[in-house]
């Protein structure tokens, strides 16, 4: 999207025609991911719509099936390709930008697949603090303690940053709403983080990443290092330190993986799945094709190792996208590209509301002044002016009035009340 609407700009009129294809009508901010799903953020204002963004490119909301880069096409799956069963259409280009970023990197654990949470996309964000609130309305309303203390029991797999954030932010909101039940306490809920490696968010350094580890332990939060999942069979999480949890969320961040759709194309791939791209963007060895983001193993040039690329994170991204839509508008003039260099500036993490860690240019902060630190990085992050306008204002009401603890579940299954209704004749009100 910030390629796209970089080119937008920049092109002259009737130079070149940009078509975007996603399989959403919105790009998704994700490090507000957490804040959407603690409530101090609307859903809506994490997303931007790609079709008010972009008014000056084609907007198709599709899936890219395959790339045929040979033949410059690529195989696209539509809603009405669907409706009209007539498979995929072909759609040609001269120029192709591949950055479909990362999904969950998922492992052969027994029971993930039926029993884990994402934490990548908006409605897994709004999906997950649902189902927090309904496992405390479960809990409250149990005479059962089995069910009850698993209703309570929330486990989370990945100490980086998704897991770090959306457990912490997840954990302040679920204990603030305790108060509100006539029969929970903020003591009765369990929160546990699982890490397979000896610390947690090795991206603000090491003595940032100890203090916080003390944060999260004093908040009554067990956190296990060097440990992994086995198994969530069952609803019950075995560790490999041989304890078990039995629960009824376990939310998986265990880090991310190339886009799929990169193995069903005839571009040169790394290792790890990633497109193989030079410092100018442009995918080794292949004319007229560009990587950026996620999917794209870009040369790190401000390394000193040689084989180093640049790591899959946002800090890189956005401004690879600049770079990245010079280069292909001077591709098309003829004139010489530029190389992508950019030194990783530092990191910034919130731990829940007035709580964060940040290690940026050297400085180490931590507690409120980092936790504002990371609010204002990511507002002037966001794209347009309309959505900092928007996340600002929620922010400033979040902090005048109470939190928002409602579970709005239902959205999940909309016409669940009218099939009921139609089926059985009972009227969705006297529920």
């Amino acid at each position: 999207m910030y390629t796209a609407l970089r080119l937008q700009r920049k092109l002259r009129r009737g130079e070149a025609t940009v078509i975007v294809i996603d399989p959403e009508p919105y790009m998704t901010y994700q490090p507000f991911l957490p804040e959407a799903a603690a409530g101090s953020i609307s859903p809506r204002h994490v997303v931007v719509p790609l079709r008010r963004t972009l008014d000056k490119c084609q907007v198709v909301i599709g899936e890219v099936r395959s790339i045929d880069h040979a033949k410059r096409t690529a195989a696209l799956s539509t809603l009405a390709t669907h409706e009209e069963g007539t498979g995929a259409v072909q759609v040609r280009y001269d120029e192709l930008i591949l950055a479909p970023g990362s999904v969950s990197r998922t492992l052969p654990v027994p029971g993930l697949a039926e029993y884990g949470i994402g934490f990548k996309t908006v409605e897994e964000a709004i999906g997950l603090r649902n189902h927090v609130l309904e496992q405390m309305d479960i809990a409250s309303s149990t005479r059962d303690p089995a069910v009850r203390d698993a209703a309570l029991t929330f486990v989370f797999v990945g100490g980086g940053y998704a897991g770090v954030e959306a457990l912490a932010e997840l954990e302040d909101m679920a204990r603030y709403a305790a108060r509100y039940y006539h029969n929970l306490e903020p003591e009765d809920l369990r929160f546990v983080l699982v890490e397979a490696t000896g610390r947690i968010l090795p991206e603000v350094g090491e003595e940032m990443g100890r203090y916080a580890l003390r944060e999260l332990r004093g908040r009554n939060i067990d956190v296990r290092l060097d440990t992994r999942l086995d198994s969530c069979a069952d609803r019950i999480a075995v560790l490999s330190d041989g304890s078990r949890f039995p629960t009824r969320t376990l939310v998986w961040t265990a880090g991310v993986k190339a886009h799929p759709v990169l193995a069903a194309t005839d571009l040169p791939l790394n290792g790890r799945g990633r497109l193989k791209c030079t410092a100018a963007l442009s995918v080794d060895g292949v004319e007229h094709a560009w990587g950026a983001g996620d999917a794209a193993a870009v040369p790190d040039l401000t390394s000193d190792d040689p084989a180093a690329v640049c790591a899959p994170n946002a800090q890189h991204a956005v401004r690879q996208a600049k770079v990245l839509a010079h280069n292909v508008l001077a591709s098309l003039r003829g004139r010489p590209l530029k190389d992508y260099r950019h030194k990783y500036v530092g990191s910034v993490a919130s731990l829940g509301l007035h709580k964060g860690v940040a290690h940026v240019y050297g400085r180490k902060l931590k507690g409120y002044p980092a936790w504002f630190m990371h609010r204002a990085y990511h507002l002037s992050r966001i794209p347009t002016f309309n959505r900092k306008a928007r996340v600002l204002a929620e922010w400033t009401l979040t902090g005048l009035f109470k939190r928002e603890i409602v579970s709005l579940g239902s959205l999940e299954h909309p016409r669940a009340e009218f099939e009921l209704a139609a089926d059985t004749g009972r009227h969705p009100e006297a529920s």
